[in-house]
């Protein structure tokens, strides 16, 4: 183990669970790398994932932005594509966009399409689906509301999945960020997390949570120190 992880490290208390405000204050002072690192937060849930009904996904518009530029895809025609434009997306079109891909381009983080161009962008279901880049219904990108969707992505719009072992991973921001934004970033999150529980989840719901940079150490938060309804 180098030195600077053994020294971040032995800031954090073995076994002991912190308010969340003070998690964040020490993922920042623990931070050792030379980069920006992303800030992540990990909650562990009461669900049964193998059961769809008790699937948990969603989306949520971070209050302080993620600290990067997002390169927002439209797939759109005629007026929508300009709307797209308008609104601050980096590239819109259809066949031409298409076509571009399937030879190998990837160089956008996110995807919107209107619903009618959606039989088109479906042949890229290979190349977009395991990338985790194809425009869904249910995460607001297939709609006909295309400024409102570039926009809530450029202003901070983050996606969020619990995988196979129920446990849910967000981005919450920038090691440089400061404490109040990440605070506000996280609480966001988690209320949205706590809203998006399944009828059919019973006992505790928010069982972990946690909260590591890229490079360093995971710190528990006590879930208690949230406050009611959470």
């Amino acid at each position: 183990m180098g030195k600077k992880i053994k020294a971040a490290r032995e800031k954090i208390e073995k076994g002991k669970e912190y308010s969340l405000e003070d998690a964040i204050s020490l993922v920042k002072e623990s931070s050792y790398t030379k980069f920006d690192e992303t800030i992540d937060l990990a909650v562990n849930l009461g669900i049964d994932p193998k059961k769809s009904e008790q699937m948990v996904r969603g989306t949520v518009v971070l209050p302080h932005g993620m600290g990067k530029k997002v390169r927002v895809l439209v797939f759109a025609k005629g007026e929508k594509e300009k709307e797209a434009i308008d609104a601050g997306a980096d590239f819109g079109g259809a066949e031409d966009l298409v076509e571009k891909i399937s030879k190998g381009w990837l160089d956008f983080d996110k995807t919107v399409a209107t619903p009618d161009i959606m039989g088109l962008v479906g042949k890229l279901g290979k190349i977009l689906g395991p990338r985790g880049l194809m425009p869904n219904p249910k995460l607001g990108t297939v709609t006909f509301d295309i400024a409102r969707a570039v926009k809530e992505i450029k202003a901070g719009k983050v996606e969020y999945k619990a995988e196979k072992a129920g446990i849910v991973h967000v981005p919450i921001g920038k090691v440089s960020f400061d404490i109040k934004k990440l605070y506000d970033n996280a609480k966001t999150v988690i209320e949205s997390i706590v809203k998006a529980k399944p009828a059919t989840s019973k006992g505790k719901y928010l069982k972990k949570l946690s909260i590591s940079s890229t490079m360093g150490p995971g710190i528990d938060v006590d879930i208690a120190s949230l406050g009611k309804g959470v």
